[in-house]
């Protein structure tokens, strides 16, 4: 199976500009690609992980990627998958934010002796004369094709700004100007950046003329049965940092994903083998659970680390089958045992306020030690840490060990 003929096969590909030559430079190695991640958070999430695989799949068959940190497209906000405007970052966080995700990037992608490159866009985009680059690309863009694009389609009812309208133009300028610097011949990018990415294929060929061979590929957005992209949890975006996102809480999300979805994660974020993917996934009923454990042990293991996805699956065994240990499950300190159950809830970000907390309870969402509290005046005692330790648990999947 050739390289390109394993993307199709994961389900990794949504759209492409002229298979037959992509096919050609990702086979044989002779692809130079980048993939930008913008710098809007302090860290990397399970969004960003799927195509870090996608280059660490390509890098192993010997094409050179680029990642590019979007320091410069930062300080305008991509509109597309937006609803309403993105919250303006200040320079200083920008920067900051740059700096955690180098560091995450080196876990995943080889950056020694050429094999791949790192570049910040802020070091191009943050230089340019305004009137300069008006003259330079700004014919090469048509007002109404722009107008035209999915990603400003859905912002137009609501209002586009003009700063954003300008991310198109960015982005596009980003692949011209690695095209011409680093020779780079493709990007690659989520299925809601395609009208950006041939933005950029169009004013490579505008500028450079007809035999600038640059092309552009999307990447099948992981979502789930309803249609919504996975990787979002009741606290937010599931990160891939430790402390925003604990090993246990990221091994616990794909182990409790949708039977449907199993496949897709399975392929998509894991360098298993397709052979055995599909015979994971040929289970039925509640021998698919098997297969989840997996996925789960598998993507905690690329992200932090074999030793973390080992106390995971441990601490996830303990609660669920009654082996492995509780001492790896996530775990919080109180001051006292007097505690108020609404207190602990909070304490343990279960709800983030009184009223959330005290409608989980009435509605029979909260167990202590297994046993259901349905009084939302209930203060926890001695006599609920018998092993020095409470365990606090929301539904069927989120605990909480509370100790003193």
């Amino acid at each position: 199976m050739t390289v390109y003929d394993e993307l199709v096969a994961r389900g990794l590909i949504a759209q492409v500009t002229d298979e037959e030559e992509i096919k050609e430079l990702v086979n044989n190695g002779k692809a130079v690609f980048y993939i930008g991640f913008d710098p809007t958070a302090d860290s990397l999430h399970v969004g960003h992980f799927m195509a870090l695989c996608l280059m660490k799949r390509l890098q192993m068959a010997g094409n050179k990627p680029i990642a590019l940190i979007g320091g410069g497209t930062a300080m305008i906000g991509d509109p597309s998958g937006r609803t309403d405007m993105r919250q303006m970052m200040t320079k200083e966080t920008i920067n900051h934010n740059v700096e955690c995700f180098k560091k995450q990037m080196s876990r995943f992608i080889d950056f020694s002796d050429g094999k791949a490159m790192l570049v910040n866009n802020a070091d191009w985009l943050l230089d340019l004369n305004y009137v300069e680059l008006l003259r330079e690309v700004g014919p090469c863009f048509s007002v109404n094709n722009m107008l035209r694009a999915e990603c400003y389609k859905q912002r137009m009812e609501k209002g586009l700004s003009f700063l954003e309208f300008n991310y198109m133009i960015m982005q596009s300028y980003d692949f011209y100007e690695l095209y011409q610097k680093y020779g780079c011949n493709m990007q690659f990018g989520g299925n809601d950046q395609w009208s950006n990415m041939l933005g950029g294929t169009e004013l490579i060929r505008r500028k450079l003329g007809p035999d600038a061979d640059a092309y552009a590929m999307t990447i099948t957005l992981l979502l789930n049965s309803e249609g919504k992209k996975m990787g979002k949890t009741e606290k937010g975006a599931l990160w891939l940092d430790s402390k925003k996102t604990s090993p246990y809480e990221f091994y616990q999300y794909w182990r409790n994903i949708e039977d449907s979805s199993v496949e897709n994660v399975l392929k998509m974020l894991t360098f298993l083998p397709i052979d055995k993917i599909n015979e994971l996934t040929s289970l039925k009923d509640e021998h698919i659970n098997e297969a989840k454990k997996i996925a789960a042990y598998e993507i905690t293991k690329l992200i932090h680390g074999e030793d973390e996805a080992k106390k995971a699956e441990e601490a996830s065994n303990a609660l669920f089958n009654g082996t492995g240990s509780l001492e790896n499950m996530p775990t919080v300190k109180i001051e006292s045992t007097n505690i108020s159950i609404l207190e602990a809830i909070i304490t343990t970000g279960i709800a983030p306020s009184k009223g959330q907390a005290r409608t989980l309870v009435n509605q029979g969402g909260i167990s202590l030690n297994d046993n259901k509290i349905t009084d939302v005046n209930y203060c926890l005692s001695d006599n609920d840490f018998k092993d020095g330790y409470a365990i606090l648990k929301k539904g069927k999947k989120v605990f909480y060990k509370l100790v003193i």
